[in-house]
């Protein structure tokens, strides 16, 4: 469990502030969230784990303080870290928001700028949000409607772990906009919730559909629809190809 400490200290000559946020439930999560960092060596080509804790502030930010300070910062040059969070039940969504999804990304980078208390850092930090997104194991409400199944490469039939399903939609009766998401596990496994309604070919009629979207990266995706309540017990097969 990360350390908890105020405000003023824990922000201060932090090169990233992180906010974990419940996708789920549409609110800043810090309660059981775990951050490990992770530095660039570029000796070996290779990420190494750090000792260093992040630090909770009372906002629900996540802060490295310290980090980066060097004796000599002059002649040190920047370095990149990483930043990988871990919370029961669910998965990080890595790239920020408005960023193109890639299953690729597998943790928070940035980096991290020499400084003394006489040289602070040249450059700021910005607070930055990662969502969780509810894994295949997530605890939903009883009574939440949901869909599983699997995405797998179109070509090789393999498993795409960390690929992004998805479904939209909009209300009947006032037209606002639904996003429903989750991340497959690494055997391809996806559990999504559908809370919202779906198209419907009349006003009463009972058949709702939905059309999921799987990405494992940019011109990568797959989609499929859903009849609910018909659809409900089947595992569905979402195929990733090349578009």
């Amino acid at each position: 469990m990360s350390a908890f400490l105020p405000l003023a200290r824990s922000t201060l000559y932090s090169p990233v502030w992180l906010v974990p946020f419940d996708d789920y439930a549409r609110r800043v999560r810090a309660a059981g969230v775990d951050v490990r960092l992770e530095r660039f060596d570029e000796a070996n080509g290779g990420w190494l784990p750090l000792d260093d804790h992040a630090v909770r502030t009372p906002s629900g930010s996540f802060a490295f303080p310290g980090l980066g300070r060097r004796a000599e910062p002059r002649a040190a040059r920047p370095e990149r870290h990483r930043a990988r969070f871990a919370a029961a039940g669910y998965q990080p969504l890595y790239p920020a928001d408005g960023q193109p999804f890639s299953a690729e990304l597998v943790g928070v980078e940035f980096l991290v700028h020499p400084y003394d208390d006489t040289h602070p850092p040249s450059a700021g930090a910005s607070p930055r949000l990662v969502r969780l997104l509810p894994a295949v194991s997530f605890a939903y409400p009883p009574g939440t409607r949901t869909v599983h199944g699997v995405v797998l490469d179109a070509a090789g039939r393999a498993p795409v772990a960390n690929a992004l399903v998805e479904a939209r939609g909009r209300t009947s009766q006032d037209l606002t906009p639904w996003h429903e998401r989750t991340l497959s596990d690494a055997r391809g496994a996806f559990r999504l919730a559908l809370r919202w309604e779906g198209e419907k070919p009349a006003e009463h009629a009972v058949e709702e559909t939905f059309r999921l979207e799987a990405t494992e990266r940019p011109g990568r995706t797959g989609s499929l629809l859903v009849h609910l309540p018909q659809d409900a017990e089947r595992q569905h097969v979402i195929e990733i190809r090349e578009q």
